[in-house]
């Protein structure tokens, strides 16, 4: 048996902060429904760590009075969608279909965010420059390299900094001051590709790109397993097809107990998604996301949708919508406790 199933037992048999449940709240376009650009996410430990992944457009910026104090960011590639070459507008601008959105270019959303809390850029390395960069533009001071105790960075943080040497496979440790145990955030793979935004580039970037009508590449596209304090090993899958290192990684090696999934159409159908779940990852629950329609009415998911046709498809465990704005709260084993 691998060895974070025998040491959950003994970690829980603590008590304390271990035993406790990690939040999960999606930041979306529109209150209490899943919309068609929403993918912010963030993921609160019992000991307080607080984590935010991939920013994308379904935020005003580094002022959203949503997000809280943020210690970590993480970004799963460098798409616009993602990385956030546009904010909303206001919440509740536009339509859940197709929410007001303006420009957050030259900086990005993920850049404006971290400078204004302070957080940590734990992402692979060519993203994590390209960001740092944006960072130190909106600052006026250099983004340095995180201080670390260990392989954990402790927060919170004086000041945004970057999580060096992070490649596919590699992993980094974010604790809150005093706690006895870590937040584990693993770089694990996605197929898709990371090219970014041409509007988040120099003059002279963009400019050099344009004769061959060629796109700048920021090192590969990638998913996470967030290990929390309580047991809870997260999947998050980032934009990706269907790989098999699903099952291999993810499953067999890292025993991911809930899922949070990037629906969208290019890369996967319901049937795929379907299979994904049910037979390479095997968590107990998924939170889909990342659906790019309009996918619920009051909360409830529409008929008709890409997202009623997948949760039809799952039988084996529950399909949590990422609704804006409401926390989920899952224990050890990737139960939802509270608010799904």
């Amino acid at each position: 048996m691998h060895r974070y199933r025998w040491a959950i037992p003994l970690i829980a048999a603590s008590g304390g902060a271990l035993a406790q449940n990690v939040k999960i709240t999606p930041l979306g376009s529109h209150a209490g429904e899943l919309c068609a650009r929403d993918r912010a996410t963030i993921f609160e430990d019992p000991t307080g760590v607080r984590i935010l992944y991939d920013a994308g457009q379904s935020v005003t910026g580094g002022d959203d009075t949503r997000l809280g104090r943020i210690d970590a960011v993480l970004l799963s590639h460098a798409h616009g969608d993602h990385i956030g070459d546009q904010k909303l507008e206001a919440l509740e601008g536009g339509t859940c279909a197709n929410p007001q959105v303006i420009p957050a270019a030259p900086q990005s959303t993920t850049a404006d965010i971290a400078a204004a809390k302070n957080a940590a850029i734990v992402m692979v390395n060519p993203l994590a420059a390209f960001v740092a960069r944006k960072i130190e533009t909106i600052r006026g001071k250099p983004t340095t390299a995180c201080p670390q105790s260990g392989n954990d960075i402790v927060v919170p943080l004086a000041a945004p900094c970057v999580a060096g040497g992070m490649q596919t496979g590699g992993a980094r440790g974010v604790k809150a001051k005093d706690a006895a145990k870590s937040v584990e955030i693993i770089v694990v793979p996605a197929m898709h590709d990371s090219t970014v935004p041409a509007g988040l580039l120099s003059d002279g970037a963009r400019k050099a790109l344009e004769p061959d009508n060629a796109s700048l590449v920021l090192g590969p596209p990638v998913g996470y397993v967030l290990r929390f304090t309580n047991g809870l090993a997260v999947y998050l899958s980032g934009d990706t097809g269907m790989h098999a290192e699903m099952r291999t990684v993810v499953h067999d090696f890292h025993h991911a107990n809930l899922m949070l999934l990037n629906y969208g159409a290019p890369a996967l159908s319901p049937q795929a998604a379907s299979y994904v779940v049910d037979t390479l990852v095997q968590p107990n629950a998924v939170i889909v996301s990342h659906v790019n329609e309009a996918a619920t009415s009051g909360g409830k998911v529409r008929a008709g949708t890409r997202t009623a046709e997948l949760s039809a498809l799952m039988k084996q465990r529950p399909l949590h919508p990422a609704l804006s704005g409401r926390t989920m709260e899952f224990d050890g084993e990737g139960r939802c406790v509270a608010g799904c």
